[in-house]
């Protein structure tokens, strides 16, 4: 079942669909980026769609200034107050909810960890979260060392070197990069205060071989986050959005494994 609704916010008209019946828990699903709630290569569709089939409520929907929606854009950093009215919405029209969980891919997983609370979720699935912003054109720093990493350990990479298949100015910059001493990203400081300050439960889920992701589980080391993630699960994919052929059963046995833990008290 899948119904389409509108709400207010700040002025504003927002636009959310709404799947499943019945559920007592609810995905509240918040996109990265201005990526729609149909999401990229339809991931937020497929994954509603099947978490629907087996029980559980969710909505999706559109922030100010985004897809259907009216208003500006407020951008991650400002999408506190669309949180909470999509929120409120969704335990609205769906009464017999009795937990909403936040689900957020990249920057919506950062708005999630960062207004989360304020909204009254009940835990947090953050899904290759935005917690270093790289330079505009660069990958975050950390993923580029895990990339030179992992060609000087393989065969592969050895054979392209030795053969001369190689720009040697790229491989000694990315030597440099991976010898750097790391500072530490502002945004993942900022997003682990606000977890511990929220105390909402979370788990993270990865493509293990996304920039993004690459960079966030190496953020989610640092001190800072020590307790505020439960659970780490990974997917075997290089796709930020799991658009790989098989990636959306694996995304959702990741996230329903996720609710099952989160759903338990």
């Amino acid at each position: 079942m899948r119904r389409l609704l509108t709400f207010g916010c700040a002025g504003a008209e927002l636009a959310a669909s709404l799947d499943g019946a019945g559920g007592r828990i609810g995905l509240l699903l918040v996109t990265g980026g201005s990526q729609t709630r149909i999401g990229s290569h339809r991931m937020y569709e497929r994954l509603a769609k099947g978490l629907a089939e087996l029980g559980y409520m969710c909505l999706r929907f559109d922030r100010r200034g985004v897809g259907d929606s009216g208003g500006d854009d407020p951008g991650f950093r400002g999408s506190g107050p669309d949180l909470a009215a999509a929120a409120a919405a969704f335990r609205r029209e769906s009464p017999g909810l009795e937990r909403i969980i936040g689900f957020g891919l990249c920057d919506g997983a950062t708005a999630l960890a960062l207004f989360g609370a304020e909204a009254g979720l009940g835990g947090l699935i953050l899904v290759n979260p935005w917690l270093v912003e790289a330079e505009a054109g660069e990958p975050p720093p950390a993923a580029i060392r895990h990339h030179y990493r992992q060609r000087l350990l393989s065969l592969e990479g050895w054979k392209k070197i030795l053969s001369g298949a190689v720009d040697y100015r790229k491989l000694l910059e990315g030597l440099r990069r991976i010898s750097a001493k790391q500072k530490a990203s502002p945004l993942a400081q900022d997003t682990a205060r606000a977890l511990a300050a929220g105390r909402l439960r979370a788990w993270a889920i990865l493509a293990e071989g996304d920039g993004t992701a690459i960079a966030a589980q190496q953020e989610l080391k640092a001190p800072a986050f020590k307790g505020l993630i439960e659970g780490v699960q990974k997917v075997a994919s290089d796709s930020h959005t799991f658009a790989r052929p098989g990636d959306d059963a694996d995304l959702l046995a990741a996230t329903v494994r996720a609710l099952e833990a989160l759903a338990r008290s």
